[in-house]
């Protein structure tokens, strides 16, 4: 079994370089903490409850896991599922899903139809207090160590912060006193892929303090976007 196991997933990855031409492609973006559906484009009508389909999973770091198989979940992980159509949903993103997924349909051993490559970006944020200064961090993650997507903070309709290398933006500023929570409504990551232009807006949740009352007032002040 497990010779006729490694037989097929080196079919599968073999194909999976050979015929790029046949290959549909999805780069999502989402953030950690939040859920996404991954789908498989293969083509096939007759998919058994998807007996015969592969999610593979490699990261970042090139090794790879098979998600799923025989119509079942093999990776040990209770956040991830498999729909009726053969999509692949994860719950609860994290950053340890960054990667590149493959689904393929396979029938006596052997590819059929178009397999689907999803590259999944995974979108962090941190908050860093200093004193009167806090620091907000907004970074994103993928597969390829390249940095295909531009990231900065924005305000309101304004852009705000500094951008950083390898897709990651900062932006500061200087309370008296916790954040009024309309603040955090209206800021923003702002995320946006090089080649397609589609900008993405994602909210930070600030992090829960006893003593913090909603509608507190508070002064701020926000760095402005360097040149």
């Amino acid at each position: 079994m497990d010779q006729i196991r490694w037989i097929i997933m080196s079919s599968f990855l073999m194909l999976l370089v050979q015929f790029t031409a046949a290959r549909t492609f999805f780069y999502p973006i989402v953030k950690v903490g939040d859920d996404v559906t991954l789908s498989c484009e293969n083509g096939m009508d007759d998919q058994d409850q998807c007996e015969g389909v592969v999610w593979y999973f490699v990261n970042p770091r090139n090794k790879g896991l098979t998600l799923f198989e025989h119509g079942q979940i093999q990776a040990k992980s209770d956040r991830l599922s498999v729909t009726e159509n053969c999509s692949l949903v994860i719950k609860n993103v994290k950053h340890d899903d960054v990667g590149r997924y493959d689904c393929g349909h396979f029938r006596s051993g052997k590819l059929h139809g178009e397999d689907t490559v999803t590259a999944l970006y995974v979108v962090s944020m941190t908050e860093q207090k200093d004193d009167d200064t806090v620091t907000l961090v907004c970074s994103v993650s993928g597969y390829n160590i390249n940095c295909f997507h531009t990231v900065s903070w924005r305000y309101g309709e304004t852009d705000v912060g500094v951008t950083q290398g390898s897709c990651s933006a900062i932006v500061l500023f200087l309370t008296q006193s916790h954040l009024n929570p309309k603040f955090y409504e209206l800021l923003k990551c702002k995320v946006t892929p090089k080649d397609s232009g589609n900008v993405q807006l994602f909210s930070f949740s600030p992090p829960q303090s006893s003593s913090e009352k909603p509608g507190d007032d508070a002064t701020t002040t926000i760095s402005p976007t360097a040149n």
